[in-house]
């Protein structure tokens, strides 16, 4: 049975309930006063002892916690299996950054290394491209 369809069967013997005790209520009237106060007395005892597992119930399913509603699994929710699970996605989500980290060190060491390669094996020294006449040289195309 799901939350959902818990609380509406909830809802609906709240509902029962409610017409019952409306129902007797209206024959109270007939009643001695002695009845009357046994059936008061029976009746809050009956509704002290519905609350307090109705509203653990509401309370476990969800909480307004800031304006934001919450799902809040209660007791149930804290076992071994459902922390390694509310705790795998976030080890992933490092492990990726790690992975894209790593990957990305690697792509920039290869594109320097090439640029280093491209001048080591080069005719011209490493200086000549230093020098402020080379701009020149290539804005001239190279006559």
């Amino acid at each position: 049975m799901t939350t959902i369809e818990a609380t509406q069967s909830e809802q609906m013997q709240d509902r029962f309930g409610r017409l019952l005790a409306a129902r007797l209520s209206v024959g109270t009237a007939e009643l001695g006063y002695d009845i009357a106060e046994r059936l008061r007395a029976a009746r809050v005892q009956a509704v002290a002892k519905r609350k307090p597992a109705a509203l653990r119930r509401t309370a476990a399913a969800v909480t307004n916690s800031g304006g934001a509603a919450t799902l809040n699994f209660g007791d149930e929710g804290q076992s071994l299996w459902n922390r390694i699970a509310s705790v795998l996605p976030l080890v992933a989500l490092v492990a990726g950054l790690f992975v894209i980290q790593i990957a990305q060190d690697e792509r920039r060491a290869h594109e320097v290394a090439e640029v280093d390669a491209a001048l080591l094996t080069d005719d011209l020294p490493p200086a000549a491209y230093a020098d402020p006449g080379f701009l020149q040289f290539l804005k001239t195309g190279g006559e």
